[in-house]
């Protein structure tokens, strides 16, 4: 439980706390630590619905033992970091159905319950909102403040030469101020598929800047009722 001093920067309305008296500071104390938590419990619950997650997803549900090939050790000493403070980059590289979308949304949730702005959209849905926005450049300057961002199945989508050029935009005023999460099932060398040779050179570039590679081996985990698993 937080002290009296510490909650009453949160309620500047207030008068001086030295003026109550004992009994009347620790029934403050409850009622103002209660309001604290209601308040944050609501903020979190906004930053979920603005956040893009369709489905909560939490580390502790997924099942490390069906790849144990599966960075793990790696992925945890990432989280060990100041990841949320400090702007770096995440990529998560494997074929489809080995968990980098669930991996990837619960780094977001945790990110949402630590009090973090943080947006999960799909490659193919930025561009959708791109396309849409009456206001490119406003959405450009969006995504590139918002504290995560997480890109889910690039190389699924192919993007136009414009499009392109607007995510490269948003990696390149992110880099060094916010971190960026992505998924992919294309390693390094085969970025080219999707965005001329040019401009997936300049991508990577930036994201690798403070980046962290980790690459996902293994078998769908989709497919495991249909093997009976």
């Amino acid at each position: 439980m937080m002290t009296l001093p510490e909650l009453w920067k949160h309620f500047t309305w207030l008068s001086d706390p030295e003026s109550y008296t004992k009994e009347e500071r620790l029934l403050l104390v409850r009622f103002l630590a209660e309001e604290y938590r209601l308040r944050e419990q609501k903020k979190r619950e906004h930053l979920l619905r603005m956040s893009g997650i369709k489905r909560v997803k939490l580390l502790t549900d997924f099942d490390w033992t069906f790849n144990p090939k599966i960075p793990r050790e790696k992925l945890m000493e990432f989280m060990a970091t100041d990841w949320l403070k400090k702007p770096c980059n995440l990529i998560l590289v494997g074929p489809p159905g080995v968990g980098k979308s669930h991996v990837a949304s619960a780094l977001c949730f945790d990110a949402v319950t630590k009090g973090n702005q943080t947006v999960f959209l799909t490659l193919f849905d930025l561009t959708a909102r791109l396309t849409k926005a009456k206001s490119v450049y406003s959405l450009i300057d969006h995504y590139a403040r918002v504290p995560v961002l997480c890109l889910d199945e690039v190389g699924y989508a192919l993007p136009s030469r414009e499009h392109a050029d607007y995510l490269f935009q948003i990696i390149t005023k992110r880099a060094e101020i916010a971190t960026t999460l992505v998924t992919t099932n294309l390693v390094p060398s085969q970025w080219g598929k999707v965005f001329d040779s040019v401009t997936a050179s300049a991508i990577l570039d930036r994201l690798t800047l403070n980046g962290t590679f980790l690459t996902f081996d293994g078998r769908s985990y989709r497919n495991r009722k249909g093997e009976g698993s």
